[in-house]
């Protein structure tokens, strides 16, 4: 009989073929750690799994698959009452990882899971979208929303942040910014919006730090909104100087909502909805996530 209480993982499918995070949960079982393993196979298996946790009475769900797999199962645990809410683990198994990147999950199948397992939980804020849809890490939309997925790795890695704008200036066909207003208590703000990013957490698109001072348990989104009238000046901007980006709208907000004259697509962790009409709020202290102890997000 296992005396240690019981840790759901559950694991996007197409990482169940992982071999060094065979070994890991094969070594923590050894030890002792009560450990069950369930795969997604199509939509709908995460929730299922989590309200299947919630019956066994486990006291960590971990999320092992990349930023879409992390978005599924917080979204599930945000629709359980909040004295029924297991712990959120991260597993990074996905090609970008943004949000376990920025907030210091170890790359190693052993260590992360060990993280996942033991590190101590902490509260953290969600965001919700249109009262139904929630994202952990950053909404994104704009021009950014088409091209941070299409970007080359090399031109990534060479260029870090900027690269984007550049792989921008090279698809001018696609270079269609988005007429919309944002407004949220004590701000407004209306235009021609190239990037929008709404941050619980700080980069996207593979490492794109659009809202580089956002913390996950402030109670606050950080907006940044990459205005269109200047393209090659904020480009330039951005290669050649540290200062504060001009052409780059910021504000902290509770709250805010985005509306448009035409259809707009967002992407909430890397998942897509289209709509003229986003209202975007934070829930203080939603979930309880096992972070490092030095995690960067933390106030």
């Amino acid at each position: 009989m296992q005396n240690k209480p019981l840790t759901l993982l559950i694991l996007n499918g197409k990482g169940a073929g992982n071999e060094d995070l065979r070994a890991a949960v094969n070594t923590l079982r050894d030890e002792g750690f009560n450990l069950a393993v369930r795969v997604t196979w199509e939509k709908g298996d995460g929730d299922r799994y989590v309200q299947e946790a919630v019956a066994l009475q486990a006291e960590t769900v971990v999320a092992g698959g990349g930023d879409g797999t992390i978005n599924e199962i917080a979204t599930a645990l945000a629709g359980l009452p909040e004295q029924q809410r297991p712990a959120l683990g991260i597993l990074p198994l996905g090609t970008a990882n943004d949000f376990a990147t920025s907030v210091g999950i170890p790359e190693g199948m052993e260590p992360a899971l060990r993280l996942a397992l033991v590190g101590k939980a902490t509260a953290i804020d969600l965001a919700r979208v249109n009262g139904d849809r929630y994202f952990i890490n950053m909404a994104t939309g704009g021009f950014g929303t088409r091209i941070t997925t299409e970007t080359p790795e090399k031109l990534k890695s060479a260029l870090g942040g900027v690269s984007y704008f550049i792989h921008g200036l090279m698809r001018v066909d696609a270079l269609k910014p988005d007429r919309c207003e944002i407004s949220g208590p004590g701000f407004n703000w209306q235009g021609d919006a190239l990037v929008i990013g709404i941050g619980n957490g700080r980069q996207a698109g593979g490492g794109q730090k659009l809202c580089p001072d956002a913390l996950i348990n402030d109670g606050q989104l950080n907006l940044s909104i990459v205005t269109a009238q200047e393209l090659l000046p904020t480009l330039l901007h951005s290669l050649t100087r540290d200062d504060e980006n001009p052409n780059i709208v910021t504000a902290q907000l509770q709250s805010l909502t985005i509306r448009s004259p035409h259809e707009m697509t967002f992407n909430l962790d890397g998942e897509p909805l289209t709509g003229s009409e986003f209202e975007i709020e934070v829930m203080a202290g939603a979930l309880s996530c096992r972070l490092p102890p030095q995690c960067p997000l933390l106030a």
